[in-house]
This record gives C-alpha cells, structure tokens and sequence, in this order.
C-alpha cells in the first residue's frame, strides 16, 4: 500500500489514548468522584453521633455517681457506729468549729465520718446552732440524733440536793462533793460584795439566800470561780423567785423589812421541821420583839459558834456576850440569817401567827412542840419535856 492510502491510519488514536478515553475507571464531568461526593452528607451525621454517643456515657457516668452519693448518703445517715451502742461523754468546748465539733465526735465514735456529718450540719442549716457543753450521746445513735442532741442544747445535768435548814459552809461542802466547784471559790464568792450587791443581799454573806431545792446543773469542765458563781447564781437566783411570789401586796419589801422576814425565817427554819407550827413559831418571837424580850432562840447561839461546833450546848455559851449571834444575851434579831430555809419558813415569817404564846419546848415524844404564854407554863412544859426524855432512855 503506498503511503498515501496509509496516512489516514496515523490520524487514529493509539490503544493507549483510545483506553484513556473510554476505559470505564474514567472519570466523566457528569459522574465526578464518588468519595468527593459523599463527604457532605456524612460528616455531619458522624458529628451528631459521636456527640449522642458522648453524652450517653456522661449522662450513664453522672447517674452511677448519683446513685453511689445517694447509697453513700443513706448508708452513713442509716447506720449507727455500733450496734449495740455505748454511752459516751462528749465535751464541745465553746468556740469550737463545726470541723472540730465533726472531728471530736469521729474520735468519740459517735460518728463514723467527721466530713459527712459536717455536710449534713450544713445541709439541715444547723452549723451556727451548735451548742457548747457536756453531752451524753451512744456509739449506736444516728447522726440525725446526735445533730439534734448539739443542737438543743440538752447538756448533761446532774441532781444536786440542798435541804432545808443548812449553813452556807455545808451547803458550800455538798457543791463540792457534788463536782460542781471547789468549796473554797463557792465561799469566796458568796461573800464577795459585788456579787453580793448584783443580788440585793443586805448582809455580808449570801447566808439565807441559798435556796434549798433540787438542781439539775452540769458539771464545769474545770473548776474555778466561774463555776462556783454559776452554782451560786442559780441558787440565789431561785430564792428570790420563789420569795417574789410571797411578799406583800407582791412587792418586794425594803431592806430592813427584808433583813427581818430573812432572819425571822432562817429562826423558824431551824426551831421546827413541822410545817403546821412554822408560823405559830413565828407569832412567838414575834411577840417576844414587841414586848422588847431577849429571843433566847438556841440555834442561833450554835450558829455563832461557827463551822467546828459539834455541841452540846453549854450554859458558859449562853452566857458568851462576844458571840453577836447570842440571843440570850443580846436583844433584838441576830445580824443575820443563820441558814437556808423553805417557802413555808419565809411565809410564816412574813405572816406570823397571831396568839399570845411567849414560850415553847420540844414534847420530846415526837417532833412537835408545847407552846406556852406564861413562863410557869413554860417550866411545867419543860419539865414534861425532861421526863419524856428520860423515859425514851435519852
């Protein structure tokens, strides 16, 4: 073939180039590539998946740490510390922080855990009602319990009994042995001017101001004069609110009306135990006074005497002029009351009873007495006194 019928062949495309343009892996402008065309829609749906999928774990994370908090919680709310329990003093001290008040009771075992209890103060909004004092708690209450016990205040108390008809200086014995202060600072304190003027007491002890009744006070962490005022405070205290219902037309009297009806009172305290004759005691040295007769009342000359008589009561005592509390030698009251005395005792001294009894004397068969207003009864009293005596071998 000459090579001008061969020249239309060479216009042909080669295999390669004819390949390139019709092979089926080549991409057309209409089909464009299938990764390129994909990557809008998919991006986005991947993104909110992930996000779903993220959120489901935290949210799965946040209830199990939920329900480990509420289990966590509900197990130290419901489980005492022991079971059974003890009881234990606890002493919160004043200006102690709720950690340490949380902390004092972990060491106690009252608690199990100081911080729990601290979040569950702050979460009842009782942090700031936390009281000081001495407590009484078990090892088996729940911290609910042991919250509310600091929080009202309910310290440990403890009784303590004064009688009727005691001196200050025992009364200053039985705070003592009671733990409640020294004897030494209860004394000074009741003889202390100011204490004895913040209370309007008219004599140079508190002597007849110490009321007698049953106490529940508790015991000081440490014993100091603090302590003896507060002992001392409570009981003076409680005289004149019981004195206050007593006073004519219910007003209080004046100070020398006061010195007479206390020391009256503390005479008849002593001079009987049988409430019925209180105020006929009263109606006798009432009129002794009047008529200006020497009272000649015996437990006011033991009471001059002091702290270390221990009696019998002898005529050269009768006879001492020095002792000012001498009332058969001195005239008029004595300086001051001569011990504690009860309601009925200041009643029937300020309500004495009205007779003509000048005298009286033990029976000596019980524990009343014969009242006389002659001194020839008196005698023949006293000698029926005498004779029952010696029939009952004393």
């Amino acid at each position: 073939m000459s090579q001008d019928q061969k020249a239309p062949e060479e216009d042909q495309p080669t295999p390669l180039d004819a390949m390139s343009e019709s092979s089926p892996n080549a991409a057309s402008p209409e089909q464009g590539d299938d990764s390129s065309s994909m990557k809008p829609e998919q991006t986005p749906r991947r993104k909110r998946r992930y996000f779903l999928w993220v959120t489901t774990v935290l949210l799965l994370v946040c209830v199990a740490a939920g329900l480990y908090v509420w289990h966590d919680a509900r197990s130290f709310l419901d489980t005492p510390p022991e079971i059974p329990g003890k009881s234990l003093i606890v002493d919160i001290e004043p200006g102690m922080t709720l950690a340490q008040v949380a902390a004092t009771l972990e060491k106690k075992g009252v608690v199990t855990d100081a911080l729990r209890f601290q979040l569950l103060t702050r979460y009842m909004e009782k942090s700031r009602n936390l009281q000081a004092g001495r407590f009484l708690v078990s090892t088996g209450w729940l911290p609910e319990k042991v919250l509310d016990m600091l929080v009202s205040g309910k310290a440990m108390l403890y009784r303590l009994t004064i009688r009727e008809g005691l001196t200050w200086w025992e009364v200053a014995k039985i705070v003592e042995e009671g733990g409640f202060c020294r004897a030494v600072d209860f004394t000074s304190v009741i003889h202390d001017p100011a204490f004895l003027r913040h209370w309007g007491i008219p004599f140079d002890s508190a002597e007849g101001f110490l009321f007698p009744e049953t106490y529940l006070l508790p015991r000081p962490r440490e014993l100091n004069k603090d302590a003896a005022r507060s002992v001392a405070n409570r009981l003076v205290g409680m005289f004149w609110q019981r004195a206050d219902k007593l006073w004519p037309n219910g007003k209080r009297p004046s100070v020398e009306e006061l010195k007479r009806f206390v020391i009256l009172a503390s005479i008849v305290e002593k001079e009987t135990s049988v409430p019925e004759e209180r105020a006929r005691v009263a109606g006798v040295y009432a009129n002794r006074l009047e008529k200006s007769m020497l009272l000649q009342a015996d437990p006011t000359v033991i009471y001059g005497l002091g702290q270390n008589f221990e009696g019998p009561l002898l005529r050269s005592h009768l006879e001492n002029k020095n002792n000012r509390y001498n009332t058969y030698q001195n005239p008029g009251l004595p300086p001051g009351p001569i011990c504690s005395f009860g309601s009925s005792a200041l009643k029937a001294a300020i309500n004495p009873e009205k007779h003509e009894y000048l005298y009286f004397v033990a029976t000596g068969r019980d524990r009343g007495h014969t009242f006389s207003r002659t001194l020839s009864e008196h005698n023949r009293a006293v000698r029926e006194y005498r004779a029952a005596l010696r029939n009952t071998g004393k």
